[in-house]
């Protein structure tokens, strides 16, 4: 995790600089400041700071992983990476929601954001409770 909180703390810092910039910048040239270059630059470095202060904080509380440690082998992180569900449609439903809600907020139809909206909770409920209902259920 030392990696990744120090690439978007990078990044975030690098966008912080670019928007002062941006903003003086479009001063000098504009006769006033672009209020929204520079607050998207501003809000996408508090999003990748927010990431970046979220893997510091999982950084100091995990033992450092085989990537993090300079005299780690190859070897060392062989294994099991995790379970990955090998026939679920679920992820093609939230997607097909997501589109719909996506929709919506295009041509600004409330009612297909809605719809959209309950799509996408039951479709991420679904994904979330595959294996604990249903036929894929496992025995406890």
């Amino acid at each position: 995790m030392k990696t990744e909180w120090r690439l978007f703390g990078g990044i975030a810092l690098f966008l912080f600089v670019v928007a002062v910039v941006y903003a003086f910048w479009t001063r000098a040239e504009l006769d006033g400041v672009d209020y929204i270059g520079t607050t998207a630059l501003v809000l996408s470095g508090l999003l990748c700071a927010m990431c970046g202060g979220y893997f510091w904080f999982v950084s100091r509380r995990i033992e450092p992983r085989p990537e993090d440690r300079p005299d780690a082998e190859i070897s060392d992180a062989a294994g099991e990476v995790g379970f990955f569900s090998p026939g679920s449609y679920w992820p093609f439903g939230m997607a097909g929601a997501a589109l719909v809600a996506g929709l919506g907020l295009v041509y600004w139809q409330v009612w297909l954001i809605i719809a959209g909206l309950v799509a996408v909770l039951a479709t991420s409920g679904g994904l979330l409770f595959e294996y604990y209902t249903g036929t894929r259920r496992t025995a406890e």
